[in-house]
């Protein structure tokens, strides 16, 4: 792709931003970054872009027509919705629009591995990357998963391989994007907000699909109707995996054994008790792991050994601590309310479970019920808290506290606690009310906890 000496907009100067305009300018491309955000709030990103050559226009979007005329290509970043009146313009003007990915895709060497759905995207990311690392292979673990896409596509080689986890928000500003192979792991209502409908979403998250061709591999859940429902168009090898039900053919689970059955045999993999995380939910990801390593040819004593030893994610019911015999367990990365009944589902009982965050348009009728006498005490923060607080109410679960943020929830949930009791973060929200992201949520969280055993 040849971006030498052409006019290049960066709309949004947010966590791929800053890889994505040193990327372009290595490229030679005439670089202009814009962003709604002041100078002041962008400082520590203006400050990774010291000493490069670019033009900035913050705190608004460029109104000058002959400025928009100039332009040769617009890459935005996920943040940014495709239906604000700036995009349309630019679109109205004729200026190519792609993402980050889009762009990472066409500058990339290596075969894509790509990973999609609304839970587990991060583990079973970090859980195949492992994989092929483990088989010798060279490989980059990025995307959605923290590290930008953009910032390793010109270091890939075609003996590489690149394992990329992706949100609904990236796949929609696709255009050539086609991964060797590509997951989608479930589908539950989330971001509604921006999508607005299921539908919108659920299409969103099929695009990784829309460009395969029939030598690719499409990994689907079987278990998940939406996803098996909503299969029939896509044009690559579909290959299933199933918790729930043994298969004619595909990855499922066979006496309690993971097993792939193919045309030619039947391979036993590994037990599920041998299988480091825990969860159920984790059993569905390792499934969706050992189809895409076993497509693209790694060695079933490598798919088993890396099951048998891997740890999981940071801020995923991630243990951090216990106290006086009190236990706290981080699972910040549970932005839905799907996610976070995974998490109570693989928890311990008795459970002082912390939730709340940024108003997605969620409802928690569903999260309320997933309780099932697990959960002890519920203490809520943030923008949703009332509208938690009240559905538990209305569902009949009274031992419900509001908390004014994280901190206040941690130290409330620690007096009442008793020794046995697991003290998880859970929030069934997105962070964005209070924190940059989950991660930053998470860290907050075990910063409290370590407080707390040092007090």
């Amino acid at each position: 792709m040849n971006l030498e000496n052409k006019n290049v907009l960066v709309i949004g100067l947010a966590v791929t931003g800053v890889p994505l305009v040193k990327t372009l300018i290595k490229l030679g491309a005439k670089v202009i970054v814009n962003d709604l955000k002041s100078k002041e709030a962008l400082q520590q990103s203006l400050e990774e872009l010291e000493g490069i050559d670019f033009q900035a226009i913050l705190g608004k979007h460029p109104e000058n027509p002959a400025f928009l005329k100039n332009l040769d290509l617009a890459v935005v970043s996920p943040g940014v919705p495709l239906d604000i009146p700036f995009i349309k313009e630019l679109r109205k003007n004729k200026i190519e629009i792609i993402g980050e990915i889009e762009l990472a895709y066409r500058l990339n060497r290596a075969p894509i591995v790509a990973i999609t759905g609304t839970n587990g995207k991060t583990t079973t990311t970090a859980l195949v990357g492992d994989i092929f690392s483990n088989a010798g292979e060279k490989t980059f673990v990025v995307g959605n998963i923290g590290v930008a896409a953009i910032s390793k596509a010109l270091e890939t080689q075609e003996e590489d391989v690149v394992v990329m986890e992706i949100s609904s928000f990236q796949l929609e500003s696709i255009v050539e994007f086609s991964p060797k192979v590509a997951a989608i792991l479930n589908l539950t209502p989330d971001h509604l907000n921006r999508h607005k409908t299921m539908e919108n979403y659920r299409d969103a998250k099929f695009s990784i699909f829309k460009n395969q061709t029939k030598d690719d591999f499409a990994i689907i859940n079987y278990d998940d109707l939406i996803c098996r429902n909503n299969s029939g168009a896509i044009k690559s090898k579909k290959i299933f995996f199933s918790r729930k039900e043994q298969l004619e053919k595909g990855v499922f689970v066979e006496n309690d054994v993971i097993t792939i059955h193919t045309d030619a045999e039947k391979q036993k993999v590994i037990h599920v008790d041998d299988i480091k995380i825990p969860g159920q939910h984790n059993l569905e990801n390792a499934l969706a792991a050992t189809a895409m390593a076993h497509v693209m040819g790694i060695n079933i004593d490598i798919i088993k050994e890396t099951l048998g030893t891997f740890n999981g994610v940071e801020h995923r019911i991630e243990y951090v601590a216990s106290v006086n015999g009190i236990h706290f367990i981080n699972d910040s990365k549970a932005t839905n309310t799907d996610a976070a009944i995974k998490a109570i589902e693989a928890v311990s009982a008795p459970i002082i479970l912390l939730a709340g965050g940024l108003d997605k348009a969620s409802e928690f009728k569903d999260f309320i019920k997933a309780f099932d006498g697990k959960v002890k005490q519920l203490v809520v923060y943030g923008e949703t808290s009332q509208s938690i607080y009240n559905t538990a109410k209305t569902l009949g679960f009274h031992d419900v506290t509001i908390a004014e943020a994280l901190e206040e929830a941690v130290e409330y949930a620690y007096n009442i606690a008793r020794e046995g009791d697991t003290i998880l973060l859970s929030p069934a929200c997105a962070s964005w009310d209070m924190y940059k992201n989950f991660e930053e949520r998470g860290n907050h969280f075990k910063k409290i906890v370590a407080n707390i055993r040092r007090s």
